[in-house]
């Protein structure tokens, strides 16, 4: 059994779609805020979920916020620290305290358009593709393993909004996808930065087919702050 915590800063979607997999082998030990009103904490509370805030704005420098986050996250034991909408860019020494161990999410297909307001910017770009990628953290701000993708089409008509709402979706797709593969050990990270999955099925043009994976029962780059 892996013991998973997940840091959010708003209402937490993602957070949920991980909860509700109910992932064999994962128990979500905690969620934690940077925010007291962060609505994603009545959720996990609501499932049984240990909760706990460490407020940023108590703090007189990110490496002590990084500190004691650090150690709320310890008391839980965590396997692996997911990041899921938490807005906070993290210090280097957190980073490397959990290598390897330390997940998120950006709303676009890495390394095109690292950073906020990526799909007002992808419509601006005029891109025919857009996407979410789950990836490992690395110190590289912008910059780490990816474990998943997902392409979504970028429509004629197409604004912000609408545009964020089919990538959320797939968003909620891939994430407990990519913790199911962490928690069953398939996850390598290759000495080129690159994440190899033991078993992934793909189809011919090389994309994850989750529904033909087993574990479901039927170099690249990513943001600290998605």
């Amino acid at each position: 059994m892996k013991s998973i915590v997940i840091l959010i800063s708003g209402r937490g979607s993602n957070m949920e779609a991980i909860v509700n997999a109910g992932i064999p082998g994962a128990r979500i030990a905690a969620v934690i805020s940077n925010r007291a009103d962060a609505k994603g904490l009545e959720f996990a509370a609501a499932h049984g979920i240990a909760t706990a805030v460490v407020d940023h704005k108590a703090f007189a420098s990110r490496e002590a916020f990084d500190a004691a986050l650090a150690e709320s996250i310890d008391t839980h034991g965590a396997d692996l620290v997911v990041l899921a909408g938490f807005m906070r860019v993290l210090t280097d020494a957190f980073v490397r305290r959990y290598a390897g161990r330390l997940m998120n999410i950006h709303p676009s297909l890495l390394p095109s358009f690292p950073g906020l307001h990526t799909h007002q910017r992808a419509i601006e770009a005029g891109v025919r593709a857009h996407g979410a990628t789950v990836h490992f953290v690395t110190p590289e701000l912008d910059c780490g393993p990816v474990v998943i993708q997902a392409v979504v089409p970028v429509l004629p008509d197409d604004d912000e909004g609408s545009l964020s709402a089919r990538v959320l979706k797939q968003e909620h797709r891939i994430y407990p996808q990519a913790v199911r593969w962490f928690v069953e050990d398939r996850l390598t990270i290759t000495a080129h930065g690159q994440v190899r999955v033991r078993d992934e099925a793909v189809d011919g043009a090389g994309w994850t087919i989750p529904a033909l994976d087993r574990s479901a029962g039927a170099g690249a780059c990513g943001s600290r702050q998605s």
